[in-house]
């Protein structure tokens, strides 16, 4: 349990530094650009850990990669106004399936 806990910390933390890197607008916004440093140092931190427990690093991966794409590209139409339509739904739908067939491979 402990090993979800810190790749959800590790998908949390990265995503919180990849809006905050839009929002620092080249570095230039002082606190936002904290929050990307910081956040990519807990990010990788925490996803240090979740090999460290044991998760396969392609797994832990692949997990950490497309829910952080599907939360990024979420936060990008709601927070931004950026556009989307059905073929990149899909392309995301495809992503999460993608990972979907890593973790059931994986635990056989």
């Amino acid at each position: 349990m402990l090993v979800y806990l810190a790749l959800a910390v590790a998908i949390v933390a990265e995503v919180t530094a990849t809006v905050s890197l839009k929002l620092s607008e080249g570095f230039s916004k002082p606190v936002p650009s904290v929050f990307v440093v910081v956040g990519y140092l807990v990010a990788f931190g925490a996803l240090s850990k979740v090999l460290q427990l044991g998760m396969p690093i392609g797994v832990a991966y692949a997990i950490w990669c497309a829910f952080g794409v599907a939360a990024v590209a979420a936060i990008g139409v709601v927070l931004f106004k950026e556009p989307i339509n059905a073929t990149m739904v899909v392309g995301l739908l495809m992503v999460i399936g993608g990972v979907v067939a890593i973790e059931l491979g994986s635990a056989r």
